[in-house]
């Protein structure tokens, strides 16, 4: 669905692209010839961004590149979107400065690749052709794509309608990915989940005419350290019975960003061979209402045995999460990483672009956000802060699904999550946006993965 950039293996050919810091743009500057001086300084350019210079018949001689070091992993901007399409290639001698590592090199390839990331299925008139990159290195080119089609998945799944984004349409995209990675599939669909002890999976799905399900995906050797993923998969959240107003159902055709998310980093294990036994369980359903939708004040006993009352029936996230993550913890993974579109709350702590998660295990907090400074894709632990859990507090069930304030809206939410985990087992909860909410190079309006690169380097370092 996405369009992105073409990597050339070919002899290197096209138009040099030259990168420069823009600290020592003076210094470049001196050593230029009169022509390319002038040109630069009638167009008032300063060594930040982008300037094409022409050669003696108005051709396109060479790409000024200037690059001030604050863009992180986004290295590359929108440069590609600036430029004519035709062939490129990076001059490394003339760059070498800006790409003295192979991670620079590849966060420019990677950056390049999703800065001309464009969903248009349902556009009628053509786009705008794109700019291809000559690249010598197959590795690289690999590698780059590895990362650029991982996060155009996670893109292009929220970016779908839910009209074309049903729990079915979520397993076909799983049924697909193990095909190309040699995976397994399995799918406890409808009245088959609550024979297979999935209730809350099914109470919160039932009111649809697209039938609820569990989606499991299992990949590597058996042997090897289990990772298992876990995503929330709401393809459209109504609110069901509480239901939402207008404005807040706008965008909940991305109520299924954990999903996307834990399938992206899926694609990234296995594309890029980490050694672990990998595990993807994906609650997937959609919050409709109907006659038989599950109500407030419900009570529904889950698949640990635990009863919930429901306080709000627009709080079903955690609902599908807990039957799903119940089951993760049966097997004792080395780690359980669970994605969720889960709390307004979180938005509001964090803003939209910051990831929150959650985790009671230090040394895991602290090694994923030593991987997210490392790779440029920030991500912030929140506090399990346990006398919270009062607000759960129900006078008929075990605990409420949700807390009847919204203060502490994403630890609460987080909290009743603990209660499906086991004490022994390493878990980490990420809240995250999974949208766009304005345009940043790179980075189109529209779905987005957040954590994932970060949550992989923690998975490399610590698994391989």
């Amino acid at each position: 669905m996405a369009r992105f950039f073409t990597l050339a293996t070919s002899e290197i050919s096209g138009i040099p692209i030259t990168l420069i810091n823009s600290s020592e743009y003076e210094l470049w500057l001196e050593n230029q010839n009169a022509q390319e001086r002038n040109w630069l300084s009638s167009n008032n350019y300063k060594g930040q961004g982008v300037c094409i210079l022409p050669d003696q018949d108005g051709n396109i001689s060479r790409v000024i590149y200037g690059i001030s070091g604050d863009e992180g992993f986004f290295i590359a901007g929108d440069l590609a979107l600036q430029l004519p399409a035709t062939q490129y290639f990076i001059d490394e001698h003339l760059s070498e400065n800006v790409l003295s590592t192979t991670a620079n090199y590849l966060n420019f390839l990677i950056s390049w690749g999703l800065s001309c990331y464009r969903f248009a299925p349902y556009k009628t008139s053509d786009e705008k052709a794109l700019p291809t990159l000559s690249v010598s290195s197959q590795d690289l080119i690999d590698e780059s794509m590895s990362y650029i089609n991982s996060v155009s998945l996670v893109r292009d799944l929220v970016n779908l309608p839910a009209s074309h984004l049903m729990p079915q349409d979520i397993s076909k995209q799983v049924d697909q990915l193990a095909n190309e990675f040699n995976a397994q599939a399995l799918h406890i669909v409808g009245d088959e989940l609550l024979k297979q002890n999935y209730p809350t999976i099914h109470a919160v799905g039932r009111a649809s005419e697209h039938e609820p399900r569990l989606i499991d995906l299992t990949w590597g050797d058996e042997n090897l350290p289990k990772v298992t993923l876990v995503g929330k998969g709401v393809c459209f959240d109504s609110g069901g019975l509480d239901l939402k107003p207008g404005n807040a159902m706008r965008l909940m055709k991305k109520d299924m960003g954990g999903a996307a998310h834990v399938l992206g980093l899926a694609r990234l294990i296995m594309s890029q061979h980490l050694p672990v036994r990998l595990r993807v369980l994906i609650p997937a359903v959609e919050n409709a209402v109907s006659s038989n939708a599950f109500r407030p004040g419900d009570v529904i006993t889950t698949r640990q045995g635990i009863t919930v009352e429901i306080d709000n029936t627009d709080a079903e996230g955690r609902l599908v999460l807990c039957d799903a993550l119940t089951e993760a913890d049966s097997e004792s993974p080395d780690i359980i990483i669970d994605f969720a579109t889960l709390t307004g709350a979180c938005r509001v702590a964090l803003g939209t672009e910051l990831p929150g998660f959650f985790t009671r295990h230090n040394e895991v907090a602290a090694g994923l956000c030593e991987s997210g400074k490392e790779v440029h894709d920030p991500v912030w632990q929140l506090p399990l802060h346990t006398p919270y859990q009062d607000m759960l507090k129900s006078d008929i069930a075990d605990t409420l699904n949700s807390a009847p304030s919204g203060f502490g809206g994403a630890i609460t939410a987080a909290l009743y999550l603990q209660l499906f985990v086991s004490q022994e087992t390493q878990w980490v909860h990420f809240d995250v946006m999974a949208w766009n909410n304005r345009k940043l190079p790179g980075r189109p309006v529209g779905g987005e993965a957040f954590g994932i690169r970060a949550t992989f380097e923690y998975l490399n370092q610590r698994f391989q």
